[in-house]
């Protein structure tokens, strides 16, 4: 359970199509406007599915763009609430990206990828439930008092992707308003725990059944895009997408609904400081492409985490996670350094920052600026720092969008 109390960055990729929920059952006009004008009547959600061809998906030309990002691990979506899976699952019969469209196992391949070209660690993500599955639809109407769905499909996939692939994070989604008895969660669990291929490395997180999101898991994930703003008990995962507005790849998404990077560093930051791990989504497209803003977004955050990574990989939550009178400040700790952080989401105007949190001792406290180098500061009353940053002109920056101060000797 090593991997997951470190603070890393992770990548989601969601190979999703959402319109059916929002066209066929909560009929939201726009969607049902826009199937209407661009397809035929007898057109089915089904009918998509060869339209999914994947032809330029290129397995370690993505590995190599994550790998770029700074991420340590990536979660890729195996099925979504729709049902389709991206392996040729022997429990979803045509509807799977062996039996139709693509006609490639996906997953088999982005794990082959990673583990060759890489040291990222594979995550798959796996929902419970599928929106419009009959079995699950009885189930339902029975009020789960029978499992025909779980023990036919859901469970079936899981004992399968994680014995065939060998995930270290399994990610569950999408319980369907089931308690956990229903998809005997407990039971999964300690086979995955204590019998499975990766029982000495695998993480979890907290979406196994009805009431069980941040309060049961590994790691809680409590919401999507989840920011709490201070620091948790339990190890926790902001899950989030670079697209504002979806987790998956909208052909109309005007740029405003991209996050820009210093918003996305700025929600690495934040996150980290309160002790979670930031998994960040991209949506490639149906041929199999990342589109180049989700790339420019990811190599971006390398770019950053290249020069800044020692405030963030292998870091622990401070005693205090931001300044409390100067504003855009988040604090790091580095216990085996005792190294304290102090990333700053914006340039000070006057060339200077105070710092009222930690206790430095003239003498004995060093500051630097990460990527430049050390730095004066002179005591404030009744504590803190301050520091006293340097003239640089944009190319001397050691970054473009946020600044670490690395503080030894200070408490």
């Amino acid at each position: 359970m090593v991997f997951h109390q470190k603070r890393e960055a992770g990548l989601f990729r969601h190979l999703v199509r959402f319109q059916r929920w929002y066209w066929q059952k909560q009929k939201i006009q726009p969607y049902v406007d826009f199937m209407q004008k661009n397809y035929p009547p007898d057109f089915t959600y089904q009918d998509f599915a060869p339209q999914f061809t994947a032809e330029f998906f290129d397995a370690k030309e993505w590995t190599d763009i994550f790998a770029s990002s700074g991420a340590k691990y990536i979660v890729l979506t195996t099925k979504h609430h729709e049902g389709f899976t991206l392996w040729g699952s022997k429990n979803s019969w045509n509807w799977n990206a062996v039996d139709v469209g693509p006609k490639r196992d996906l997953v088999g391949e982005m794990a082959s990828a990673l583990r060759a070209h890489s040291s990222l660690r594979l995550g798959l993500y796996h929902s419970l439930f599928e929106w419009f599955n009959p079995l699950f639809q009885q189930d339902a109407d029975n009020k789960f008092t029978t499992n025909y769905f779980p023990t036919t499909k859901t469970l079936p996939e899981l004992y399968e992707i994680v014995t065939k692939y060998k995930p270290e994070v399994l990610w569950s989604d999408g319980d369907g308003d089931a308690p956990d008895t229903y998809w005997n969660s407990t039971g999964f669990l300690a086979w995955l725990y204590n019998d499975s291929p990766v029982r000495e490395t695998v993480v979890t997180n907290d979406r196994w059944g009805y009431g069980s999101i941040c309060t049961h898991g590994g790691y809680y994930t409590c919401a999507d895009r989840y920011q709490p703003g201070h620091l948790l008990k339990h190890k926790w995962e902001n899950c989030m997408t670079i697209d504002s507005r979806s987790w998956g790849y909208r052909r109309n998404a005007p740029l405003r609904d991209y996050l820009t990077i210093e918003q996305l560093v700025s929600t690495l930051v934040e996150t980290v400081s309160c002790g979670g791990n930031l998994l960040m989504n991209i949506g490639p497209t149906r041929d199999g492409r990342i589109a180049p803003i989700f790339e420019e977004r990811l190599r971006q955050m390398g770019l950053w985490l290249g020069t800044n990574g020692e405030a963030i990989y292998d870091t622990t939550a401070w005693r205090a996670q931001n300044d409390s009178l100067s504003p855009n400040v988040w604090y790091t700790y580095k216990p085996k350094e005792n190294a304290i952080f102090a990333i700053l989401l914006e340039w000070p105007k006057e060339g200077t920052v105070i710092l009222h949190e930690p206790l430095a001792t003239q003498g004995k406290t060093q500051v630097a600026l990460v990527g430049h180098g050390s730095l004066k500061w002179e005591p404030v009353k009744p504590n803190g720092l301050r520091v006293l940053l340097p003239q640089l002109s944009f190319s001397q920056m050691p970054c473009q969008w946020a600044w670490t101060l690395r503080l030894t000797g200070a408490t």
